[in-house]
């Protein structure tokens, strides 16, 4: 039980640091338009999705993860 309360705690402290980091614009150059994202758009409709990005970072919280499980 004492494992599960870190983690809660660990994955708050994160979200807490990528939340700050995004209100205060840094990351908003390359975030969401990296080559390889999907970007459509016809008349009135527009989609976007960001396909790369989300692999990325995926990527970045595995190995995040997988470095305070260690």
């Amino acid at each position: 039980m004492k494992e599960l309360g870190k983690l809660l705690v660990m994955a708050g402290l994160m979200l807490a640091v990528v939340g700050v980091l995004l209100w205060t614009g840094w990351g908003r150059g390359w975030l969401g338009r990296l080559p390889g994202d999907i970007h459509y758009t016809r008349g009135n409709f527009s989609l976007h999705f960001p396909i790369v990005t989300c692999l990325l970072l995926s990527l970045v919280l595995t190995m995040l993860l997988w470095l305070f499980r260690r």
